[in-house]
């Protein structure tokens, strides 16, 4: 997956501040873990200091411990939240969650990076954004929630919001309900409390679609998404927008507009080049600034 910047990139500038942790060893991490034991420890210090090794090292060469139990050792040190598979409910979509050292996780990094440095350039404060692409089936579920939990991993305050009130799937790859959500919101009958925190990335949030409205375009076109917005940028240092086929529902261009962001997506082989440019140009039409282009080629 690559970025294409285009000019004016938008910007994000990172409100996190640099807090000096005391240092925690990965012995220690790992007796917490459960994965050594007192006696285990003692052989481990044994052969780290007999042979001049790094304790997870050590630990892996008496075979208490598997590279898998190290690189969760090594994540909670370094507090790089991630979930081992099999573990944690989130969809394997997420690759970053589960795979955080895949070589398409690092493919979604420089994606952040690329948004990071632009928006940080551009000295913008509120950064949202929202994820669009012409038709079904070309990522866009796939990749505001990989960038979510990105953010998150970062150590930013992020919120993804499920705006695809036509089939939505941020639920069901987070393993939140949705009875609650995004339509209910905005018809008047749910507050913000139905922002849904995902425990294994602390600083990550979900607000689910919810029940599909028969006026989803209607509903997105009320004040209240804009008067969501301006509550929820003061809790939250990212907001990402999923959306509906742009090409065929005008509700992504609403969207993008209440976000003033956009980045769009295109899928290799699936993409009809007529369609991105008419989107981009619809996009542009509506006042949002399209940051850049990603190309999937999954």
């Amino acid at each position: 997956m690559a970025m294409k910047a285009q000019e004016n990139v938008l910007p994000i500038e990172g409100s996190s501040r640099v807090i000096a942790r005391q240092d925690r060893r990965i012995g220690t991490i790992l007796a917490e873990q459960g994965k050594l034991g007192l006696r285990d420890i003692e052989r481990v210090l044994e052969l780290q200091q007999r042979q001049g090794l790094r304790f997870g090292e050590a630990a892996l060469r008496v075979g208490l411990i598997t590279k898998e139990d190290l690189q969760s050792a090594l994540a909670a040190q370094y507090d790089f939240p991630h979930v081992l598979p099999g573990t944690g409910g989130i969809s394997t979509e997420v690759v970053v969650a589960y795979e955080p050292f895949h070589p398409r996780a690092e493919e979604l990094r420089a994606l952040r990076a690329e948004l990071v440095i632009g928006w940080s350039k551009a000295e913008v404060r509120h950064r949202v954004l929202a994820i669009v692409s012409p038709g079904h089936r070309e990522g866009r579920s796939y990749l505001a929630a990989n960038l979510a939990v990105l953010f998150s991993q970062l150590g930013e305050r992020t919120l993804l919001i499920d705006a695809d009130l036509r089939a939505p799937r941020q639920h069901r790859i987070f393993d939140v309900p949705d009875t609650f959500g995004l339509s209910a919101v905005l018809s008047g009958r749910a507050d913000r409390n139905a922002v849904m925190p995902i425990p294994n990335f602390g600083r990550l949030s979900v607000l689910p679609a919810g029940a599909r409205p028969p006026n989803p375009q209607e509903l997105l076109s009320r004040h209240v998404l804009g008067d969501l917005l301006q509550e929820v940028r003061t809790e939250f240092d990212v907001i990402l927008f999923d959306t509906p086929p742009a090409k065929l529902y005008a509700d992504a261009r609403i969207v993008a507009f209440r976000a003033g962001t956009a980045v769009v997506l295109v899928r290799k082989d699936r993409t009809r080049l007529a369609d991105t440019t008419g989107v981009m140009r619809e996009l542009t039409n509506s006042g949002a600034r399209i940051v850049g282009t990603v190309l999937n080629k999954f």
